[in-house]
């Protein structure tokens, strides 16, 4: 039987430390070479936009994929697990899974570069993936103070207020990007912003910075001097950085980055990456892998399996 989990069920089960973990391991699996995931592919239509990305977690003992649809403004999120016997395992509306499978990858990138703790932490970006971002952080680093900063002045202010209430951490309300960057350890950007939100100049010598709002090649949230002045530049997966990472593809274009720079993520995670001895800035480019919904998705799974209760169908059995 396949189960059915809507959003409310999702919301219910989920827990930000077993989604790092299992990401985590996901990625481990991809460096090693046993996971497999394909990039996102899009098909246009009048008035739409449906998204497409697929992937294998053996250590989730599932295949998947998720399915999305952008009409109107509204998305809509699907993701599809079978079980690896090929049998559908469940169909879930994953519109609040990807918010914590996203920021589960930002902290892991934080925890395997080897970011400085206590640290200072800078949110670019109020929305609805701006909270697990912080959430996620603050389960792999002491957050000494984080800062936020958005356009909307009033929406920013109850952002910081309610961040510091949930996490308990000094959260403050940032008036300007560069006041919330500058003395920043670690810069999220999760923004739909199509032009860069930050100056390369604001940022620490030492920085980690998270670019994770856009995945389109004609977006760029951090201008072609940051990634420049990057002394590693670390990607989710270099194939789908190469079709949709604005950042990466703007900068290449005009002579100031190289692929060849590149490192992914699951090299890091697996082991496979010699951290240098003087460390720089790092840009971590994330846009989002079917992976680490499947990863998401395991958990998820394997909790209403033990909770019970949730709905079923006999459906590709």
């Amino acid at each position: 039987m396949a189960l059915i989990l809507r959003e409310s069920d999702v919301q219910d089960l989920i827990e930000m430390d077993d989604v790092i973990a299992a990401v985590e391991n996901a990625m481990r699996e991809l460096g090693e070479g046993e996971a497999h995931n394909e990039p996102r592919r899009r098909a246009f239509a009048p008035g739409g936009l449906l998204n497409v990305m697929f992937a294998s977690y053996p250590g989730g003992r599932c295949t998947g994929l998720k399915g999305y649809t952008v009409s109107d403004g509204r998305v809509r999120f699907m993701v599809a697990l079978f079980r690896l016997d090929g049998a559908l395992e469940a169909l879930i509306e994953a519109d609040f899974m990807g918010a914590y499978r996203t920021g589960a990858a930002t902290a892991v990138a934080a925890k395997t570069l080897g970011t400085a703790r206590p640290a200072k932490v800078a949110l670019i970006g109020t929305g609805w993936q701006a909270a697990t971002q912080a959430l996620a952080l603050a389960r792999v680093v002491e957050i000494d103070e984080l800062r936020v900063f958005s356009r909307n002045a009033e929406k920013r202010a109850m952002f910081a207020e309610e961040q510091g209430e949930q996490l308990g951490v000094q959260s403050v309300d940032a008036a300007t990007a560069e006041a919330a960057v500058r003395g920043a350890d670690i810069v999220v950007t999760v923004t739909t912003s199509p032009a860069p939100v930050v100056d390369a100049d604001w940022v620490e010598p030492h920085a980690l910075v998270a670019a994770v709002g856009s995945n389109f090649r004609n977006r760029a949230e951090v201008p072609v001097e940051l990634v420049e002045r990057a002394q590693t530049v670390v990607v989710d997966q270099l194939a789908a950085a190469q079709l949709e990472s604005g950042d990466l593809i703007q900068a290449a274009k005009a002579g100031r980055f190289d692929w060849s720079q590149a490192v992914e993520l699951a090299s890091v995670v697996a082991g496979r990456w010699e951290r240098p001895e003087r460390p720089g800035i790092t840009l971590f480019e994330s846009h989002g892998l079917a992976l680490w919904d499947l990863a998401a998705g395991s958990v998820v799974v394997d909790a209403a399996r033990k909770r019970g209760g949730y709905e079923e169908i006999e459906f590709l059995t």
